[in-house]
């Protein structure tokens, strides 16, 4: 069985560095296996217990269990009593059903940006660097927040805060999804960095009706690559 301890714990002071206050226990194992299975250090399928994680992160076995309920109410994880909690594995459903939703809300979120400000263009911009200094550098996670953030500054743009809060319950999926999708077809990688130039061009020309359609190709890939049409 793979071993929960692979990820560094967080919190360690180095010696002399001035004494810091930790977040409480279970809050340090709830953001430690996030991280974790989101970045896929714990893929799906993999089983952890509570005795490795409590280990890893240096805490009893009682914030673990907070923790893992936590965690199985967002979906990341399943508990087995007695066994451990095995990390839920990225099902086609859920991809065709996050795809689903940010077209909805990114297509309209692109047609209304126009004419874009010069300050959404600065911000989208910034991403679009990030992403391909990380790229380049092989960070695939931070490759993810950044595309995520590119996205997300596109639906904020729009000022309705129901579909602002609606996008923002996709996030953890949608990290997920994409570190996964890009360790499974790594020619994706330029292939998105692309993309997203290609949707800040449209919205910086003003034509809208060029950045609906380069959103929509731009999200659909993730269902297109999962239903092996990789496009």
């Amino acid at each position: 069985m793979p071993s929960a301890s692979a990820p560094a714990a967080p919190g360690r002071q180095s010696a002399g560095t001035p004494h810091a206050k930790q977040p409480p226990a279970a809050e340090r194992v709830y953001t430690h296996v996030k991280d974790a299975v989101l970045q896929r250090r714990y893929e799906g399928g993999m089983l952890l217990t509570e005795g490795e994680l409590a280990e890893a992160v240096g805490v009893s076995r009682t914030p673990v269990r907070e923790a893992l309920l936590r965690l199985e109410v967002e979906g990341l994880i399943k508990l087995y009593p007695k066994k451990g909690a095995l990390v839920l594995p990225v099902s086609a459903q859920e991809i065709a059903d996050v795809v689903e939703t940010r077209l909805l809300v990114e297509e309209y979120a692109a047609a209304k940006a126009v004419p874009a400000s010069e300050a959404l263009l600065d911000e989208l911009a910034e991403h679009l660097r990030t992403m391909r200094e990380r790229s380049a550098a092989g960070d695939l996670a931070a490759v993810s927040v950044a595309d995520r953030c590119f996205h997300a500054a596109l639906v904020r743009n729009t000022g309705n805060q129901i579909l602002d809060r609606l996008y923002e319950q996709l996030r953890d999926r949608q990290l997920r999804m994409g570190v996964a999708v890009m360790h499974a077809h790594p020619d994706r990688i330029a292939k998105n960095v692309t993309e997203h130039a290609e949707i800040l061009e449209a919205l910086r020309t003003g034509d809208a009706e060029a950045a609906t359609a380069a959103v929509h190709r731009h999200v659909s890939w993730v269902r297109n690559l999962a239903q092996g049409d990789a496009r």
